[in-house]
C-alpha cells in the first residue's frame, strides 16, 4: 500500500479523485439528502449526525420516513454513499501523501497519516451497512443494531475530522515553509 500511495500521490491523480469525490458529495448534499430529509419531516438522516444518535431517534426517523422515505434513503442516497467513501478515502490519502512529499516526510512513520482517511472510509462503509440493515429490518429494529451503527457513525465523523485537520495542518506547514524559503529565512 505504501508503494501505491507513493506512486499515485501526483497532482493529476489527486485532482481526478478529488473532483469525483466532490461531485458525488455535492450531489448528496444538494439532491439526495434534502429529498430524504424532506420525506422525514425535517429530521436529519443518520449519516448527517456526527455526534451520534439514540435507538429512539433511529426509530422516530424510520417511522417519519415512511415507506417512501425509507425507499429513497435505501435506493437514492445510499447508492451514492457506497461510492463516496472510497473516493474520499483515496483522494484525501493521496493529498496527505502529496504534502508529506513536499515536506520531505513521506518516508518513515509520517506515511501512517495517509491511512486516516482510508480508515474513515471503512467506518463510513460500516455505517452504511448498518443503515441498510436498519432500513431493511424496520420496524423490527434491534437496539444493538442502532447502537453499533451509531459507533460507526461517530468513528467515521471523528476520523474524517482528523483527516481534514491533518490536510489543513500540512498545507499550513508547507505554505509557511514555502513563504519563508522565498523570503530567504531558513525553516526546517
Amino acid at each position: 500500500m505504501k508503494n501505491w500511495i507513493k506512486t499515485h500521490s501526483t497532482g493529476y491523480t489527486i485532482l481526478i479523485l478529488f473532483a469525483l469525490s466532490s461531485s458525488i458529495y455535492v450531489m448528496m448534499l444538494t439532491v439526495t439528502i434534502p429529498k430524504v430529509v424532506e420525506l422525514s419531516g425535517g429530521m436529519k438522516i443518520l449519516d448527517m449526525l456526527p455526534t451520534g444518535y439514540s435507538p429512539e431517534y433511529v426509530n422516530s426517523l424510520m417511522s417519519n420516513l415512511g415507506p417512501e422515505g425509507r425507499h429513497a434513503y435505501l435506493f437514492y442516497q445510499l447508492p451514492l454513499d457506497m461510492v463516496y467513501p472510497a473516493l474520499f478515502g483515496l483522494s484525501n490519502c493521496l493529498i496527505i501523501a502529496y504534502f508529506l512529499r513536499k515536506l520531505n516526510r513521506l518516508e518513515g512513520r509520517f506515511i501512517s497519516l495517509c491511512y486516516l482517511p482510508l480508515l474513515a472510509g471503512i467506518f463510513d462503509y460500516c455505517e452504511n451497512l448498518g443503515i441498510i440493515s436498519i432500513l431493511k429490518t424496520f420496524p423490527q429494529n434491534p437496539e444493538t443494531l442502532s447502537q453499533i451503527t451509531n459507533v460507526f457513525s461517530i468513528s467515521k465523523s471523528l476520523l474524517t475530522t482528523i483527516s481534514l485537520s491533518t490536510i489543513i495542518i500540512l498545507l499550513l506547514i508547507w505554505g509557511f515553509r514555502k513563504f519563508f524559503l522565498k523570503t530567504g529565512t531558513v525553516v526546517k
